[in-house]
């Protein structure tokens, strides 16, 4: 099955105010948005992007809102070329972004900085992608077994990246026949046997399949959660229910209006 990452979606409280965080530090561009009566989604993404490469979608429930982060899931990671770290960084913190974790602290390897909303964002030195393009998505994880098992078995997604240490360890996932410029999957497994809370502050995953259909029925087939059905979206999209409670979407060509 190719079902490459197609977009994250995380709600926001001020829609005005994440948009311009986004377009201004990261330079994104609104590549779509589709609004209905009680909400607006809005897609994001640098002015250069891959065949692969994933988009950011905020959503905003319209009226007042507040969400609660949880602790289930981690954060997005967005890519600038190898050696770029610090100046990018420097250059946020001089807009004025939030000072989170500067790569100091993060052995020079990574940052992070935080959205208005108080997502929490990677800073990752890659030379594949384009500058700002999201590299990874990351989600904590109780099971590593069970949750490997079900991205390797229901969407047939490789094992490419881990590291084990003496606390925690990292597991990095993704299709194999994805482009560099996809997104992948971190899970992140605390030995201590830790449980977490979900949160509404992040919404879901969204894979893009060739065609839905067929992808639905074979995801049936290997037991995935009948969550609510392509039948129940109009024929628009579907979602299912990943290891450990994460709503995954299943669609076939990204929506932009």
């Amino acid at each position: 099955m190719h079902a490459p990452l197609d977009h994250v979606m995380m709600r926001v409280e001020d829609l005005d105010a994440s948009l311009d965080w986004y377009q201004t530090h990261l330079d994104y561009e609104e590549k779509g948005r589709w609004e209905a009566d009680t909400f607006t989604n809005v897609y994001l993404g640098p002015a250069e992007m891959g065949e692969d490469a994933a988009y950011l979608e905020l959503t905003y429930n319209h009226g007042e809102h507040t969400y609660d982060m949880g602790d289930k899931w981690g954060h997005i990671a967005v890519r600038v070329p190898e050696g770029e770290l610090e100046a990018t960084y420097d250059q946020l913190m001089d807009e004025g972004v939030e000072d989170y974790r500067d790569p100091e602290s993060c052995g020079g390897r990574y940052a992070f900085v935080k959205d208005p909303d108080g997502h929490e964002i990677e800073i990752v030195q890659r030379d594949e992608g384009t500058r700002f393009s999201i590299d990874h998505t990351m989600i904590r994880i109780e099971d590593p077994d069970s949750v490997i098992g079900w991205w390797a078995r229901k969407l047939e997604y490789e094992l490419f990246r881990r590291y084990e240490g003496d606390s925690f360890a990292l597991y990095f996932l993704g299709p194999v026949d994805a482009g560099p410029d996809a997104m992948s999957v971190e899970l992140t497994y605390n030995y201590d046997g830790r449980s977490y809370t979900d949160g509404d502050a992040w919404g879901h995953l969204a894979a893009r399949v060739e065609d839905l259909d067929a992808a639905w029925e074979t995801l049936q087939t290997r037991g995935a959660d009948d969550y609510r059905s392509p039948a129940d979206c109009d024929d628009l999209y579907a979602f299912t229910r990943a290891a450990e409670g994460f709503d995954l979407e299943l669609l076939e060509e990204h929506v932009t209006n």
